[in-house]
């Protein structure tokens, strides 16, 4: 599914007095609302779907599969999500 699908999916769910637009600018909020809240407590908690958290990555050495040539990767930090049990559920 991509962001067309999904907001097609969220309008029909909102009901025929949605408009296209608005189910478009409803998704752009809650993912807006998981960047802020990501990047301001470091993790959000969304009850029976799952955890968005960030977590660092260490520096290490790595490989240009280009010119074989070994390459210092810098540490950073990365987003995770970790599944809860209703998402799991419905697997």
């Amino acid at each position: 599914m991509n962001k067309a699908q999904l907001v097609a999916e969220v309008q029909k769910s909102l009901g025929a007095d949605t408009s296209k637009a608005a189910a478009e600018r409803s998704i752009e909020a809650v993912l807006e609302g998981i960047k802020k809240g990501v990047k301001k407590d470091k993790n959000v908690q969304l009850i029976g779907f799952g955890n968005f958290s960030v977590t660092k990555r260490a520096a290490r050495d790595g490989i240009n599969p280009q010119t074989q040539e070994k390459i210092r990767i810098k540490a950073s930090k990365a987003v995770k999500f970790k599944a809860g049990a209703g998402l799991k559920a419905v697997l």
